[in-house]
């Protein structure tokens, strides 16, 4: 943690922006993103989360503007009316609120807590962790895991997945119906699992054509599952009553083509970026729905949840309470550290002149050496008391202007007395400091003299 390591965030959700602004602020990867924000002025960690409904980034700098600066270069191709932006306690905020699952589409999905756990892997790789975003993403995990353990804001429809699966019910009977998934994902998977049961038959289209085979596999006996890869898509898209699209791909993987002998078939695009071209929509008998459409079902979720929100909301106030004071204790314990690191220092050099010259003087006992090293010691606590009382306390009432003036002082990289002592003006220095200082180091101040 540096002198000020302030976390600053931005981002596009379904909240405020469309799919397309969701897709305009995607970088190609999560590890691109963070590899981009480390190369921008001032960046010292980073980290990005870029899902179906979300692309958002947290850095951390020495500087408010610093962060703002390097957002804004990273979304520059965003709507501003759809991008959002956190301030450091906001930042830790919002971390918390999507980790468990209040920020998402289908509110209480477990999907998301593993998407951030994943890309705080991917920003770590990429070297964009540091000692602030581990602090903030670990506390986020915790709390996503207390949500779903303590509360049932997790029950019911838990994923895109299981939403699209309760889109395609509201809309159709699903009975004695075919359902074809697109893709074998995670996404794809919950949603082959979502329909398990519903439907007679399921049919799981993946680009690796063992992966498919895999998921299919795993549903249970009561329904008929088989598996194809994407190259034989038009097959059994033509069988299918209900398609949902769930890929990776980063272009179209169905269009006009694809469907063309489907008749009345109902299509959920659940994919970020999109699966099904525009034009299917043109196709006779194809209803296409995507993401934004699933806001009647997720609208449902979220009346149904809104007592176990309510619980999460008062987990979270206590959580972000606790990293707060954490963050604060470590900026007071780093000065407190250099400010011990600079008294020993000096102590040492004091006590071995001491001794030195005591030794010289005639039989110096080992006995008088433990007293007088004991002396040294207790005279550095007794002396360093009130200030560390000081710096915590000013680290409780967020009084950053004394712990930074501390930080000056005392520079742990510093031989011999604190840094900064020589050229200190004493009149300017916060009360909290001055009050606390030992009477000789205000002298040698006044005197000029180290």
């Amino acid at each position: 943690m540096t002198d000020a390591s302030i976390i600053s965030g931005a981002g596009v959700s379904h909240q405020d922006g469309s799919i397309e602004d969701i897709d305009a602020a995607a970088a190609d990867s999560e590890r691109a993103a963070v590899e981009a924000l480390l190369a921008r002025p001032g960046v010292e960690e980073a980290y990005a989360l870029q899902t179906c409904n979300r692309s958002e980034a947290f850095v951390v700098t020495a500087d408010a503007d610093d962060g703002r600066a390097a957002l804004d270069a990273q979304f520059a191709d965003v709507r501003e009316t759809a991008l959002r932006r956190f301030d450091h306690e906001a930042s830790l905020r919002h971390l918390l609120r999507v980790a468990c699952g209040l920020e998402s589409l289908v509110v209480g999905e477990d999907q998301i807590i593993g998407q951030v756990r994943s890309a705080y892997e991917t920003a770590r790789m990429a070297g964009g962790i540091g000692d602030t975003l581990d602090d903030a993403l670990l506390k986020a995990l915790h709390v996503g895991e207390r949500a779903r353990t303590e509360t049932g804001i997790n029950e019911g429809v838990v994923s895109l997945g299981s939403a699209a699966a309760r889109l395609a019910a509201d809309e159709r009977n699903l009975a004695d119906t075919t359902a074809l998934v697109v893709g074998a994902g995670e996404m794809g998977t919950l949603a082959a699992q979502a329909f398990s049961g519903r439907v007679e038959r399921i049919i799981v289209a993946n680009r690796t054509r063992e992966r498919a085979d895999h998921v299919a596999a795993t549903l249970d006996g009561e329904t008929a599952a088989s598996a194809v890869g994407l190259d034989a898509l038009a097959e059994p898209a033509a069988e299918a009553d209900v398609l949902v699209s769930a890929t990776s791909a980063s272009d179209h993987v169905i269009d006009e083509s694809t469907l063309r002998a489907a008749g009345r078939t109902l299509v959920v695009d659940i994919a970020q970026p999109r699966d099904v071209a525009p034009s299917v929509a043109t196709v006779d008998g194809v209803e296409v729905f995507d993401l934004d459409d699933l806001q009647s079902v997720t609208d449902e979720t979220l009346s149904a949840r809104r007592e176990a929100a309510a619980v999460v909301e008062s987990i979270i106030d206590e959580e972000l309470e606790r990293l707060m004071a954490q963050y604060k204790r470590q900026r007071a314990d780093q000065v407190i550290s250099s400010m011990y690191e600079g008294a020993e220092r000096m102590k040492e050099s004091e006590l071995q002149r001491a001794l030195t010259k005591l030794e010289s003087e005639g039989e110096f006992t080992d006995e008088q050496r433990e007293v007088v090293e004991s002396m040294a010691d207790a005279l550095v606590s007794q002396l360093l008391a009130p200030p560390t009382r000081s710096l915590r306390d000013a680290a409780e009432q967020d009084d950053w202007s004394t712990i930074h003036t501390a930080l000056q002082l005392f520079d742990p990289t510093t031989v011999g007395a604190p840094s900064g002592l020589a050229d200190a003006d004493p009149d300017e220095l916060p009360d909290a400091v001055r009050q606390e200082m030992p009477a000789s180091v205000l002298e040698r101040l006044t005197a000029g003299d180290e």
